[in-house]
């Protein structure tokens, strides 16, 4: 539970400091996309062989052993001198948390029976966001009194007294057949995902047609195909495929891609919206996602408990359809936005939402025979990674490419030379985030100001409403495949 909140704090509290690592290094959005992928990118290929390795060796060990990688990468990341020596470092976080964080439902699941685990991981999911709901404010005061180098630094005490916590309370477990690692496997669901990210990270800068965008796209296609390929042959895969024999784990899975999408494409550029363009500082932008993590924290054990008597299926359809609402809220926000009535209304209904469908989500993905849970905890965990980073990478497309559509409209009518519209949209890749040259003066600083906050508020609108509608439809799998009572998975021969 700490792990899992101290994890989410850093998560939280770095997004909010993002607008400062831009500024610092004077990078693109695409730089502040891979700062986020790295360690994305690292979780989702890596956490499905983590989940095995807590199998094999023990999870307690494996536990520790990410801890420890996470306070490592959290101390260089801390020290980094240039945004691609920062990448690199979170990227080592990432696999320290890949780890760690599939262990940690896995030590759940084996210790509380079937009737229990409802509410244990309703008190995990709550508890952790306890300590996480300090995250967002945290980040940005740090980032206002010290720097955004101090995000990094601070989790490291508490990776620490996890440690040493886990070393003296949690029990070890481990699963007694144990199966071979599946190291190709991972090697190619890396790659494939590698490819993918950086042709749709580096696509709407360097171009759709260009080699390298092509080669990447090509090779990630076929480094997952071979993925596929691999596991149907494989008699110890990476993921044993009768865990989604029953449709509970196929269905709870499914959702979890699609809602962890939208939720991780929210709080990205709802963070630039506040700071870049509404002008909030990094702690009252802080203070701003405080809403739902505040609404999780508090409902999450009492909705997994409600899950455990009436079963996962109501709340894992109404839970979605409320997040889809609250999200489709976030568009009426304009330049000049009043939080209380465009961005609070919904953030309240993402939290609500949220809640409701987390507990019965996380128990639905682990509906298992215990010898599988690492693993299929694993799963679980991958694909809510996997939807991150494609998040950051496929919104990222949408609002740039849409922030620049409108900027080249706009900036044409703003009343400033043809040299001065070139120097802003040569920056367009920087979203909220250009830079006014000092040679604007003041009329035409404020007409270049306002086409750009425009131009954001327009991308950001284009991003909330696909948010909106990957939730609605993660409600609409629900409907589909998750059941009350279904029936026990099959092994397969």
């Amino acid at each position: 539970m700490l792990a899992g909140g101290t994890s989410f704090l850093l998560g939280t509290a770095v997004t909010v400091a993002l607008p400062a690592i831009q500024s610092s290094f004077e990078t693109s959005v695409g730089t502040l996309q891979w700062v986020l992928n790295a360690n994305l990118l690292s979780l989702a290929a890596l956490l499905l062989i983590g989940g095995s390795l807590g199998d094999r060796f023990g999870r307690k060990r494996i536990f520790m052993s990410g801890l420890a990688l996470c306070g490592i990468g959290a101390i260089l990341s801390g020290i980094a001198w240039s945004s691609g020596v920062l990448i690199i470092f979170q990227a080592v976080e990432g696999i320290g948390g890949a780890l760690m964080i599939p262990q940690s439902l896995a030590i759940i699941n084996a210790c509380f029976v079937e009737d229990q685990r409802g509410q244990a991981i309703g008190l995990w999911a709550g508890l952790s966001g306890g300590i996480a709901v300090l995250g967002p404010w945290l980040g940005g005061w740090l980032v206002e009194t010290f720097s955004w180098q101090a995000v990094f630094f601070m989790a490291v005490p508490l990776f620490i007294f996890t440690l040493i916590v886990t070393s003296a309370f949690v029990p070890e477990s481990r699963d007694p057949d144990t199966r071979r690692l599946d190291w190709l496997g991972t090697l190619l669901i890396f790659f494939g995902l590698l490819g993918l990210a950086y042709g749709l990270i580096s696509g709407p800068v360097a171009g759709w047609n260009k080699p390298p965008i092509l080669i990447a796209f090509l090779g990630g296609a076929i480094a997952i195909i071979l993925f596929v390929v691999v596991e149907l042959r494989q008699a110890e895969p990476l993921v044993p495929l009768q865990i989604f024999r029953n449709p509970l784990v196929a269905g709870a899975n499914a959702v979890t891609l699609f809602l962890y999408f939208a939720l991780n494409g929210v709080v990205l550029f709802l963070v630039l919206n506040l700071q870049q363009i509404q002008g909030y500082s990094p702690a009252t932008a802080g203070l701003g996602l405080l809403p739902p993590i505040v609404l999780i924290t508090f409902l999450s054990g009492p909705a997994g408990a409600l899950a455990d008597k009436i079963g996962p299926r109501l709340q894992m359809i109404l839970g979605p359809a409320v997040v889809a609402l609250g999200m489709a809220l976030l568009t009426t926000g304009g330049v000049n936005a009043s939080y209380l009535k465009h961005f609070m209304p919904g953030l309240a209904l993402f939290g609500i939402g949220m809640a409701l469908v987390i507990a019965p989500l996380t128990k639905s993905a682990l509906a298992v025979e215990t010898r599988f849970s690492g693993a299929a905890s694993g799963v679980n965990n991958a694909a809510s990674r996997v939807a991150a980073l494609l998040a950051v990478a496929l919104l990222g497309v949408v609002v740039i490419s849409t922030f620049t559509e409108r900027l080249n409209a706009s900036i044409s009518t703003a009343g400033i030379t043809q040299e001065q519209q070139s120097q802003i949209l040569k920056q367009s890749d920087k979203l909220g985030g250009i830079i006014i040259p000092e040679n604007f003066d003041e009329t035409a600083r404020l007409s270049a100001e306002e086409a750009v906050r425009n131009s954001f508020v327009y991308g950001f609108r284009w991003a909330m409403g696909i948010c909106a509608a990957l939730a609605l439809i993660s409600a609409l799998i629900s409907a589909v495949t998750i059941h009350n009572h279904p029936k026990q998975p099959r092994d397969i021969s």
